[in-house]
């Protein structure tokens, strides 16, 4: 995922807002648990790592399972030999604290909550089909009859959920640190100017307010400041979803972790430390990570359900038998009862829907990281889309070239705007020169060019005065159809406009296809940006959706608020540092691939491409898999509503128990159900 995963294996990540050193690093990320266990994939991720519990429980299992009988059947590939049983029990005893330790502290987790869910159901099987095992070893060895045990249930459940759980973790993967990348954003050191001019070379940390940083072009930008000397063009389309590079030169602001373009630029520190700005989005987003989530995960409520159910059951069986047999019987009952309720499909129903899905997804470059995602995505009624680089390319792009005059035909227009720009570094100019190129139009060649200051270029080519400069500074109106949102540049020839360029960020192929897609699935888009008004009325005619324009990070942040509090579920769809609170916060985070680290880190859903048709994937592959769980838990769960009465002997008065060896059967065929059902999902085809 990211280049610092190893610092965490759950999610324990928010750390300090500020980090002044590596030490500090370290700690921050061993942080307690306590209030995040909205992150979704429940409680257990902090449990240990279940692919190592489970490859050092399989041997200790196996054993157990070939010395002792299924429910007092003995299979074929079993055999007991004198005092086997004792072997088991130590074996099972190992088992028990070992492979059982990361349910017991997840049920620990449950009950705290006030919420027992799967790990107590599971920790409930374990410990009675355990105890009463132990009971009936001691019971044989003291009295010589023979009482039936639970090891092989008991062995079999701890190693099915073992594996179900790993196959979901390693599904989901590890998550990165939004955080740490945000900290990643600025450099090292700063060049410190000295009051004898000379450059010093400072860790960032030290910089103090008023102290004046040399940056080259290329570098990221240390802290936030004031330009003193200098002129550029600043890259914050990071940070603040500007498209187009900014041109700043003395007295302008600038942004610690946007990128400078070609000038060498001088800055006087203006913030360091909790107040800058990457500092606050850092401080956005750990308060977006403490805010609980409202979605509840259907399996753990269905787990709930059962769990409650099998002790209802068994504690009312274990009174009616004892009044009408006695002691020993009613307690077999109440075993059978709590032994048969344990949910070895349930266990597997979910974390194979989910292999599954991440597969397909991944297919796609849909990569889901929290499971709770899908479930809440089929329930949203709102998407918050980042405009640029999201639903546009971020790069300016020539629109369309207009002919004002015409002796011209559109290709020699394009020469003449190819030739006049040919010298500049500009981006607009940039994208000129690269049209003329796609095209295959040779510019024209011209003797001397001239900046026009504020206004454009000029320029000279065989005898005629060129100029190409926007709209203002040509002062007369032209009728032409521009796009919304673009700008217009004006080519005049000895006074008079024979051309016009339009330039603009431009809409990616699947952006109008997503906003249907999503009308479909009752789901209101609002394209949120931190570009400007013009720009963004543009965008959002074009693909017929509301809009807000100039959103600061804190905007967004706020914006996604109102929306949660008036209780409607948000999909957060970005791709920079300026969406990464914002997608935090949400009920589900998707981060478009291109963007930065932070906003893949800050974000549920990672789309790989840059393209907004994988955010419909997305929504199908969430309705699909949300299906499939829902299915999963009828054929995991049904069985049990239907076991557990038996089990507890409803039916014993008519001659019908449901024999612990049918209760077996019917438990692995409902888990074949479940394996099947979830390799049936299917995405519908490119």
């Amino acid at each position: 995922m990211s280049k610092h995963d190893h610092h965490h294996k759950g999610h324990d990540h928010h750390g300090h807002h500020h980090m002044k050193n590596e030490e500090d690093k370290d700690h921050s990320h061993h942080d307690h648990h306590d209030h995040h266990d909205h992150h979704g994939h429940g409680h257990h991720h902090h449990h240990g790592n279940f692919k190592e519990i489970f490859f050092r429980s399989l041997p200790i299992g196996i054993i157990i399972l070939v010395l002792s009988p299924m429910m007092g059947i003995t299979l074929p590939f079993q055999f007991t030999f004198p005092y086997s049983d004792i072997v088991v029990s130590v074996l099972a005893t190992i088992l028990l604290i070992y492979g059982g330790k990361p349910f017991f502290q997840g049920a620990m987790d449950e009950f705290k909550q006030k919420a027992p869910g799967m790990m107590a159901l599971i920790s409930l099987g374990i410990s009675v089909s355990y105890l009463y095992s132990i009971y009936a070893v001691v019971a044989h060895y003291v009295t010589g009859e023979h009482v039936m045990e639970f090891y092989f249930e008991f062995a079999s459940l701890i190693l099915i959920m073992l594996l179900g759980h790993w196959i979901e973790m390693k599904a989901i993967g590890d998550a990165g640190d939004a955080q740490q990348s945000l900290a990643e954003l600025l450099p090292k050191d700063a060049h410190v100017v000295l009051e004898d001019e000379s450059v010093e070379k400072k860790p960032v940390s030290d910089l103090q307010v008023g102290d004046i940083v040399r940056i080259q072009a290329g570098e990221n930008i240390p802290a936030d400041g004031v330009i003193v000397k200098g002129e550029s063009r600043i890259n914050e389309a990071l940070l603040t979803g500007e498209s187009k590079p900014v041109e700043k030169s003395k007295g302008d602001e600038a942004i610690g972790g946007s990128t400078n373009g070609e000038g060498v630029l001088y800055l006087e520190v203006q913030e360091t430390g909790d107040q800058s700005f990457i500092s606050q989005v850092q401080t956005l987003i750990g308060q977006a990570q403490k805010q609980a989530s409202k979605a509840e995960n259907t399996a753990q409520k269905v787990a709930g359900w059962l769990f409650y159910i099998a002790v209802a059951v068994a504690i009312i069986a274990f009174i009616v038998w004892l009044f009408v047999i006695d002691l020993e019987q009613a307690v077999l009952f109440t075993v059978t009862t709590l032994v048969i309720a344990c949910p070895h499909a349930l266990g597997l129903a979910i974390p194979l829907v989910i292999a599954r899905s991440t597969s397909l997804g991944a297919s796609r470059g849909v990569l889901v990281k929290d499971r709770e995602a899908l479930e809440l995505a089929k329930k949203a009624d709102t998407m918050i889309l980042d405009k640029t680089g999201t639903l546009t390319t971020g790069e300016f792009k020539v629109l369309k070239v207009d002919v004002l005059n015409n002796d011209y035909s559109e290709t020699e227009i394009a020469a003449l705007l190819a030739g006049i720009e040919a010298g500049s570094s500009h981006p607009i100019a940039q994208s000129i020169v690269n049209y003329a190129e796609e095209q295959n139009i040779e510019a024209e060649n011209f003797d001397s060019i001239d900046v026009v200051s504020g206004a454009g270029v000029e320029g000279e080519s065989k005898g005629h005065q060129y100029k190409l400069i926007s709209q203002k500074a040509y002062g007369k109106n032209i009728d032409i159809d521009i796009p919304k949102g673009a700008t217009l540049s004006i080519l005049v020839k000895d006074g008079e406009a024979i051309g016009a360029v339009a330039l603009g960020d431009e809409l990616k192929e699947t952006s109008k296809a997503l906003i249907e897609a999503l009308k479909e699935y009752g789901i209101e888009p609002i394209m949120a940006t931190g570009d400007n008004e013009k720009a963004a009325q543009g965008i959002a005619e074009d693909l017929g959706i509301d809009y807000k324009a100039n959103q600061s990070p804190q905007d967004k942040y706020q914006l996604v608020e109102k929306l949660k509090d008036q209780d409607r579920i948000v999909i957060m769809v970005g791709d920079g540092v300026n969406d990464a609170p914002s997608l935090a916060l949400a009920d589900v985070g998707l981060a478009i691939g291109a963007g930065t680290q932070v906003a893949l880190d800050s974000a549920d859903v990672v789309l790989t491409q840059s393209n907004p048709g994988d955010v419909e994937s997305f929504i199908e592959l969430a309705h699909k898999t949300t299906r499939k769980m829902k299915e999963n838990l009828v054929w995991g769960a049904g069985y049990n509503f239907f076991a557990i009465p038996l089990a507890a002997g409803v039916l014993a008065p008519i001659g019908f128990t449901l024999s612990p060896a049918v209760g077996a059967i019917l438990m692995s065929a409902s888990t074949v159900v479940v394996a099947i059902n979830a390799m049936l999902l299917r995405l519908k085809s490119e």
